[in-house]
């Protein structure tokens, strides 16, 4: 068995980042500019987006951090995207999710200019994911595609089964291990709330992966031997023997089922990390994209 380490490969791809931003600045280029928008003041999240902000500080990029209030109205972000997607400065934007419940979702990320959507979200960007054209692959599933590619996991003709069909991982990846290519070129079944016997399907299958959201749902009888399994799960679950008074769990039950694994990612510290380098990845992409249709 083999761990899938996403902090290593991570922190791999944040050097290589950093070197091609030392190149832009040693001839003189404007290095890349990532703003990050987060509304209300949810711990998860602000936790995450503040890993963001350190991440660009690493890599040498510019980063701008707009906070807004839990009461923020939708017209009142719409505004704001408005004032981003004009700013010159500004190469690729997030909006952190979720968001309350004042604002529609789907409003805000159709507001987002999609050659600075470097999420991924937009339907532009996810319907040129679907086709197979260049575009921002969302940051979850594009890190577990640099997973697989960079431990060499076969996955032409395999069967990969993806639990949970969120927008943000399990649609797209189930889209992009479909595709043409590397990692891709796999038979894959979409499982979901509404499938019925579950284990009957994980047990055929050569990859699973995982994006729900239950801690330790996926058992070992569940898996057949030398399967790679791919955890995006992360729940809080309280625990007082720890300082902190919980522990970050996945979707997979580790113990047992890195027994029988061939590849499998751990939580934390497998595909948490890679999220946010992807992220940096594609804003990489967007400062570049920008470069040449300025020339």
């Amino acid at each position: 068995m083999k761990i899938l380490d996403g902090k290593k490969v991570s922190e791999d791809i944040k050097n290589e980042i950093a070197a091609e931003v030392q190149k832009m600045k040693d001839n003189g280029e404007k290095v890349p500019h990532l703003a990050a928008v987060i509304v209300g003041n949810d711990g998860a999240s602000l936790t995450y987006v503040g890993s963001k902000v350190k991440a660009c500080e690493r890599v040498g990029f510019e980063s701008t951090l707009i906070k807004m209030p839990n009461t923020t109205s939708e017209t009142e972000l719409l505004k704001k995207i408005k004032e981003l997607n004009e700013d010159d400065d500004i190469d690729g934007f997030i909006v952190q999710l979720p968001l309350p419940k004042q604002i529609d979702t789907q409003e805000v990320l159709m507001a987002i200019d999609p050659s600075k959507d470097v999420d991924g979200f937009h339907p532009e960007n996810f319907g040129k994911m679907a086709l197979d054209m260049t575009t921002f692959i969302p940051a979850t599933p594009f890190g577990i595609l640099e997973l697989l590619e960079r431990y060499g996991v076969e996955t032409q003709g395999k069967h990969t089964v993806v639990i949970g069909r969120s927008h943000i991982v399990g649609r797209p990846m189930s889209i992009l291990m479909g595709r043409k290519g590397f990692p891709g070129n796999s038979t894959v079944t979409l499982t979901h709330s509404y499938t019925k016997n579950i284990a009957q399907i994980t047990t055929q299958a050569d990859i699973i992966i995982t994006a729900l959201g239950v801690p330790n749902y996926l058992k070992a009888e569940m898996v057949k031997d030398d399967a790679v399994v791919i955890d995006v799960g992360i729940t809080r679950v309280a625990d007082d023997s720890t300082e902190k008074g919980y522990r970050i769990t996945g979707d997979v039950d580790f113990e047992n089922v890195s027994k029988k694994a061939s590849f499998i990612t751990p939580v934390p510290g497998g595909v948490g990390p890679m999220t946010i380098a992807m992220l940096l990845k594609n804003t990489l992409l967007a400062r570049e994209q920008k470069r040449l249709k300025m020339r």
